[in-house]
């Protein structure tokens, strides 16, 4: 059996990974081997060859995601599923996110503030003009963030502090679909990974310093309470969810952890980036999540999970006596 790793520019974690994989399998003396896929034109009968791809890459190369989905198809398991990550957006998470009972800041999707492309102020006609902008401000406050409704890396987010700061920001942004969200005075800050929906390494992450300095070293230990607040709600949100691999951000205000960004499912776990005891940590487990899928029964592919993971948490319905009809005559003789 083979596991492929699809990836982009990165190099240092999915050569450790592949590494990993192959010398655990070895030592455990089981039919399995790593490698990095190579793909062409693919068919639409295209043979299964993988039974596991850890996807780092298609989010950013449509061609990759449409082999990935076909792959699932030909009965590969994808990680992270290439179906729902191509359905999902960071403002669908928290309101998943605020049903579920974790915390998180309060959030309002905005309307385009250009026509995107091919569209007219004819597509726009179920608008309301004006805005009440009023009401948002309202509901949201400020400071807040104006970032997309889905992306990563920081890019095109603003920290807002007034309505002429939101405004001229949110006059940069284009034909980007962006949210407005209130922002979280923090006094702790971590970034969680979570492996196989199971597994939860908790670092200690603070966004206001420069990218190389992000990942804090030596520091204190977190009390026992929140770390066990953070792996419950990291759980929960990627069980829901489905992602085998990703990371989780939070923000602490007043003991209460929000969580602030969670559609991370190719994320950094570039050496340099999260330094050596974290990168450790992630090669170990991805690689034994790996290895662990390939030797399972493949199985059929599955619905998208957070709607069971709504109705287990929503009150049962209560139950219907059904009435008999009343036996006929002929009945009643026999």
């Amino acid at each position: 059996m083979k596991i492929g790793i699809l990836r982009g520019q990165e190099n240092s974690f999915p050569e450790a990974l592949i590494q990993r994989i192959n010398d655990k399998s070895k030592k455990q003396q089981v039919s399995v081997t790593a490698e990095f896929v190579k793909i062409g034109g693919i068919r639409m009968d295209e043979p299964l060859e993988y039974r596991v791809i850890i996807d780092r890459i298609s989010q950013d190369i449509p061609f990759y995601r449409a082999y990935l989905k076909n792959a699932v198809l030909a009965g590969t398991e994808v990680i992270n599923n290439p179906f729902w990550w191509s359905a999902d957006d960071k403002f669908f998470n928290y309101a998943i996110a605020e049903r579920l009972g974790v915390a998180s800041p309060k959030t309002v999707v905005l309307p385009h503030n250009s026509h995107p492309p091919d569209t007219t102020s004819e597509s726009m006609r179920n608008l309301i003009y004006p805005m009440d902008w009023a009401r948002i401000f309202s509901y949201v406050g400020f400071p807040a963030f104006l970032k997309p409704f889905s992306g990563g890396g920081w890019k095109h987010v603003y920290h807002v502090h007034n309505e002429d700061e939101f405004f001229h920001s949110y006059n940069q942004t284009g034909t980007l679909c962006m949210t407005l969200q209130e922002a979280i005075d923090f006094t702790e800050y971590y970034r969680c990974y979570c492996i196989g929906r199971k597994l939860v390494h908790i670092m200690q992450y603070d966004p206001k310093r420069p990218h190389p300095e992000r990942y804090v070293k030596n520091a204190p230990p977190i009390p026992a309470a929140m770390e066990k607040r953070l792996v419950k709600d990291c759980i929960t949100l990627c069980t829901a969810l489905g992602y085998d691999i990703n990371t989780l951000e939070f923000a602490v205000r007043d003991g209460i952890p929000y969580a602030i960004d969670f559609l991370n499912p190719a994320p950094d776990a570039d050496y340099h980036s999260v330094g050596a005891e974290n990168f450790e940590w992630v090669v170990e487990a991805v690689s034994d999540l790996a290895i662990s899928r390939a030797l399972e029964k493949p199985a059929p592919p599955k619905e998208y999970l957070w709607s069971g993971f709504l109705n287990a948490q929503a009150a049962p319905v209560a139950e219907t006596k059904v009435k008999k009809p009343r036996p006929t005559a002929a009945e009643k003789k026999s």
